[in-house]
């Protein structure tokens, strides 16, 4: 267990120096703002916080007279007091589309942002002004008066049985893939089928999936260790189709020399190094667009969503299912999956079928009236 919790310290430090890199190019303020929440938040929540931060800081120095030929780390408390809340409706507009430079070729890129995006950037902005509002750097909290976009919430994206069956059929056969990507195949193909009957077998997140040591793992139980968000571990289980396809890839990765600081890593990328989740999400994307091709979104997400599906349609417990995805709040669990309560309840109203209701009263009303009528 030591191990893992290496791993994990190992992906909190790197990204506590990113972050370390970013608060260099904004506004001192921002330091002052992550030592506020370091206790209460993960890295991850801190970096993406810290790379929204910059689009704002960005957008105000391109688009804002008042802080033009400034420089974001030059920004102080007094220039961010005179931010109003038509600044605040700008920075909204300027988020469903703009320009930005591409950090490796130079290019210049178009980033463009659903409401989803841009109503998490505009609440981290909000978190920043109520923290400067509250410790006294500003002399109002504008973001308030700006109104957050509405969420439009879409149907979870999910892959039916027969889909998950070709999915797993096209690992197995290859059929369908290009002919280098059979070649990679030949090497990785277990591996990939491992790892896509996990998701689809326990619902685990991706980053729990790239965190899987060998040790975590007990075949005698068929179960194994995660670290959760927040940090909690919890013990999942695998039912045997899991556990034979993790056994037959196992029997493979014992053959392989790690390189060193991956030496327990469960699953390892063609390297030999602990396979990253970009690359998880890369074969997930693959294989399912050969399996389901009218849904070009099937991610690692959308194959935990599938097993969420999956154990709600058996179970009918949204409190189970909270508790094997990992939902700190099971009314996130019921948003997504006690949906499909009302979509039988829509299908059972399809059943009954009122002309033929209607047809039958037609002849039962004609019986009656052959029927004498006896007075009393």
């Amino acid at each position: 267990m030591a191990q893992k919790n290496d791993y994990r310290a190992q992906v909190d430090l790197k990204r506590t120096e990113h972050l370390r890199e970013l608060l260099k190019h904004l506004p001192g303020v921002c330091r002052d703002y992550f030592l506020s929440v370091t206790m209460t938040t993960s890295t991850l929540t801190r970096l993406a916080y810290a790379y929204d931060f910059r689009i704002f800081f960005d957008y105000l120095c391109k688009e804002n007279p008042i802080f033009a030929d400034t420089d974001p780390y030059l920004i102080t408390p007094k220039l961010l007091d005179v931010i109003t809340a038509t600044d605040i409706a700008g920075y909204q507009e300027y988020l469903t589309h703009y320009y930005t430079t591409d950090a490796a070729s130079g290019d210049e890129k178009i980033v463009q942002n659903s409401e989803l995006g841009i109503m998490r950037k505009l609440c981290s902005i909000r978190s920043l002004f109520e923290f400067l509002f509250k410790n006294k750097y500003i002399s109002a909290n504008v973001t308030t008066l700006i109104d957050l976009p509405k969420h439009h919430e879409k149907p979870i994206l999910r892959l039916e049985r027969d889909e998950m069956e070709r999915l797993l059929q096209t690992v197995d056969s290859g059929d369908g893939l290009s002919k280098r990507q059979k070649a990679y195949a030949k090497f990785t193909g277990i591996r990939d089928k491992a790892i896509i009957t996990l998701f689809l077998g326990t619902g685990i997140r991706v980053s729990e999936c790239v965190g899987l040591d060998i040790t975590d793992i007990d075949f005698e139980l068929n179960a194994f260790a995660v670290t959760r968000k927040g940090g909690n571990q919890a013990i999942l289980y695998f039912p045997d189709e899991v556990a034979d396809a993790l056994k037959e890839y196992l029997a493979q990765r014992d053959e392989i020399e790690a390189l060193p600081g991956h030496e327990n890593a469960f699953f390892l990328s063609m390297q030999k190094r602990r396979i990253t989740q970009r690359a998880v999400e890369n074969l997930v994307k693959k294989y399912a667009l050969i399996a389901a091709p009218l849904k070009k979104r099937i991610s690692p997400h959308k194959l935990r969503s599938t097993f969420g599906t999956n154990l709600y349609q058996e179970s009918g417990d949204i409190y189970l299912v909270a508790d094997v995805l990992g939902h700190s709040d099971v009314n996130t669990t019921r948003k997504h999956y006690a949906a499909m309560t009302d979509s039988r309840r829509r299908m059972a109203a399809g059943m009954v079928k009122l002309g033929a209701i209607s047809a039958n009263n037609d002849n039962n009303d004609e019986k009656t009236e052959e029927e004498p009528i006896n007075d009393q």
